[in-house]
C-alpha cells in the first residue's frame, strides 16, 4: 500500500482530510526517526517494534568457505535497523 493509499484510507477511517493525514503520517516518520535514534527502540501500538543493533567491524583476512580459502575485505562498523510485529498482530493474521 502506498502512502496516498494509506492517507486515502485513515481518511476515511477517522472523518479527516487526506493532507491532514499526510501531515500526521510525516510527523509520526519524523518522530520516529528521531527515537530510534535516540533511544534504539520505538513501538507503534498494535502494529511494530523497531530495533537497532549494531554490527561489529570486521577485519580483512583469510577466511576458509566452503572448503576454499577466500580474502576477504574489511567492513566498518554499521546499525541495523529492523521492524518486528507486535504478539496481536501475529495473533490476528
Amino acid at each position: 500500500m502506498s502512502k496516498g493509499a494509506l492517507a486515502d484510507a485513515l481518511a476515511n477511517a477517522v472523518d479527516l482530510k487526506k493532507s491532514e493525514v499526510n501531515k500526521v503520517l510525516d510527523a509520526l516518520a519524523e518522530i520516529g526517526s528521531k527515537e530510534v535514534k535516540k533511544a534504539g527502540k520505538l513501538t507503534i501500538p498494535g502494529l511494530c517494534m523497531i530495533k537497532t543493533r549494531k554490527k561489529k567491524a570486521t577485519k580483512a583476512g583469510k577466511r576458509m568457505m566452503f572448503g576454499k580459502e577466500v580474502k576477504v575485505k574489511a567492513k566498518p562498523a554499521k546499525t541495523v535497523v529492523k521492524a518486528f510485529p507486535v504478539a496481536a498482530l501475529k495473533k490476528q493474521v
